[in-house]
């Protein structure tokens, strides 16, 4: 969420921003300058009658203790006393209609994320390693997953329904792989601390990293009473509210946590997209990097976060490029995102496997989470950051469609063989 005093101070460096994300600034920031101006009349108007209260007060008991006619100064009070509770409310149903045109605002774009509409406007920033060249034509990973026996979306399917997946035997095996060793390299290498948070949260959770109000139909709902329950859509979510409404000390930053949890997301408005395979399921598994950090070293951790994920995609030789997401592309929340697309070449394309972001104070403003500056007095927000690294499906995919070999079976690759127990994968029906 934006500062109510930077909106203010900045409307149109706002509406600007807006704009280049895509967005109608009239449509999200309605009356906002008008309300603002009613809301500060009503609040100096209302201190006015708060001073010219208490001065009468004290006016008063003067009168009394010299035992001198003070009813015509009470009668002052009775009119105060009626005008001040009525500013009061006046305030509050201010504040109230702020804060929901402040809550619908996206983040604004860091100046060096390039102006675009859509994905066509992404600027490609970095290229690792080559496509793998094959001697036969390679297939996409539903044929190979089924022709081997370890992916089985029809059972899936019977089980729960379309975008669930089932995996047997090596396949099983493989995801399970790919998160130790995603979790291992982070916690061994990259200094992040392993959480394992709740796989379900309360609405304020939601609301701190930016979900609802607005991504409501994304979710799954969970009603509990006169409450709900949301399944998370990714680790982000109960790990960067582990702190909400917690002031840090300075000295402990940056925090950086890595955690493995199953998502779940309804995706909708997405029917028709990747109805093939599991690139778009309602449950997937994902290890996640959180990072809480100074404002002045939040946009270096952004690039160390990045590479930290983009290390499983290398320790994997899987070739990957790096995008820098255009003003009209990004998230919600976010101020500065790059995505991680791995080749897949049995699709013959790249797809999206990581997103790591940067959304500065937005979501610390949201979920109340502070830091004490050093040789400052009070406190302010820290900045957040966070990134997939990585999707563990979408990672399965990649390996399977690269590693393919030309009898139908996949290689393993060398840093996943202690963690699967075996080289490669061989059909085998169940």
């Amino acid at each position: 969420m934006l500062e109510l005093a930077f909106v203010r101070d900045n409307l149109s460096l706002v509406e600007e921003k807006l704009r280049q994300r895509g967005a109608n600034p009239q449509e999200l920031l309605g009356d906002f300058h008008q309300i603002d101006q009613h809301r500060r009349a009503v609040i100096t108007e209302l201190e006015t009658l708060k001073a010219q209260r208490n001065k009468i007060t004290e006016e008063i008991a003067v009168l009394k203790k010299n035992k001198q006619d003070a009813s015509a100064l009470i009668e002052q009070t009775k009119l105060l006393r009626e005008r001040i509770p009525a500013l009061e409310k006046d305030a509050e149903e201010a504040d109230a209609k702020l804060r929901t045109i402040l809550v619908t605002i996206p983040n604004i774009p860091d100046d060096s994320v390039p102006v675009g509409r859509d994905e066509h406007d992404n600027k490609e920033v970095k290229r690792w390693g080559t496509p793998p060249v094959f001697d036969f034509q390679p297939k996409p990973h539903w044929e190979l997953g089924e022709a081997l026996g370890v992916l089985d979306l029809e059972r899936a399917a019977k089980i729960t329904g379309a975008r669930f997946a089932l995996y047997w035997d090596l396949g099983a095996k493989l995801e399970r792989a790919l998160m130790n060793f995603m979790l291992d390299l982070h916690t061994g290498q990259h200094g992040y601390t392993e959480v394992l948070p709740p796989y379900m949260v309360n609405s304020d959770s939601m609301f701190g990293t930016g979900q609802l109000p607005k991504f409501e139909a994304d979710l799954f709902k969970v009603p509990q009473g006169d409450k709900n329950l949301w399944l998370i859509p990714t680790a982000e979510v109960p790990v960067t509210n582990i702190y909400r409404n917690e002031t840090l000390e300075s000295a402990r930053l940056p925090i950086s946590l890595t955690a493995f949890t199953p998502c779940w997301r309804s995706e909708a408005g997405s029917y028709g997209k990747d109805v093939r395979g599991i690139i778009r399921q309602h449950q997937f598994q994902k290890v996640e990097l959180v990072k809480f950090t100074k404002p002045e070293e939040s946009y270096a951790e952004h690039e160390k976060l990045t590479h930290d994920a983009e290390e499983v995609l290398e320790k994997l030789g899987l070739h990957y490029r790096r995008v820098l997401l255009c003003s009209g592309d990004m998230g919600f929340s976010s101020a500065k995102t790059y995505d991680l697309e791995v080749w897949l070449p049995g699709q013959g394309l790249f797809r999206e496997i990581s997103s790591c972001s940067n959304f500065e104070s937005f979501q610390a403003r949201r979920a109340n989470i502070r830091y004490k500056p050093e040789g400052k007095k009070g406190t302010e927000f820290v900045h957040t950051l966070n990134g997939s690294g990585l999707a563990i499906g979408r990672t399965w995919v990649a390996i399977v469609e690269n590693y393919q070999q030309a009898d139908g079976s996949v290689l393993i690759p060398e840093v996943l063989r202690p963690y699967v127990g075996a080289e490669r994968i061989v059909p085998k029906k169940f």
